[in-house]
């Protein structure tokens, strides 16, 4: 167990410069899931936020109106992400492979994963929902994470990395209502 811990936590150290290195989505390619996007998610993008929080288990994704007072948005993000959260606990990641394509980082062993390798929760929020990833195996852990990163380039206009954000988009939302 210790060798594993040692050989992840090397592959993490020499695997660190490259994530950090990954070009950003040119225009065209932000445009082109924008596109995709509007197919597969109902909800308006410029009318929300996805945020994606890595946690050391997984991650946390969240979809928030800007408006609190937008109950249309607020809804269909809760269908919406009950829906993709039925699909994802069936290894069924099409409506991802839709927007950002087949090689997507970290899908494949996603999808490939054991039933029961990764508990998923899904959680209506006042303003929008959320879905959180936890996994024990460090393989799938990466996975998340780079299935996180893969969003996050590919939604730049839309989405964020942080909880920091998350508190700065609720301070927001709070101005709204006043």
């Amino acid at each position: 167990m210790k060798l594993q811990k040692l050989i992840l936590t090397s592959l993490l150290i020499i695997q660190a410069p490259f994530l950090a290195a990954v070009d950003k989505a040119s225009e065209a390619r932000l445009d082109e899931v924008a596109e995709k996007g509007r197919i597969v998610m109902p909800f308006s993008l410029e009318k929300t936020l996805h945020i994606f929080s890595k946690t050391e288990q997984g991650g946390v994704q969240q979809v928030m109106a800007n408006k609190v007072s937008d109950r249309v948005q607020i809804d269909l993000i809760q269908q919406h992400l009950g829906k993709i959260y039925q699909q994802f606990k069936q290894a069924d990641f099409s409506d991802p492979k839709k927007i950002h394509g087949q090689n997507m980082p970290g899908l494949a062993a996603l999808q490939s994963a054991n039933d029961g390798d990764i508990t998923l929760q899904y959680k209506q929020l006042d303003n929008g929902a959320e879905i959180t990833y936890t996994a024990k195996k460090p393989e799938l852990i990466q996975a998340i994470h780079l299935w996180f990163d893969a969003q996050l380039n590919d939604h730049a206009r839309h989405a964020s990395t942080h909880k920091t954000d998350h508190m700065k988009h609720m301070k927001h939302m709070q101005d709204d209502k006043e």
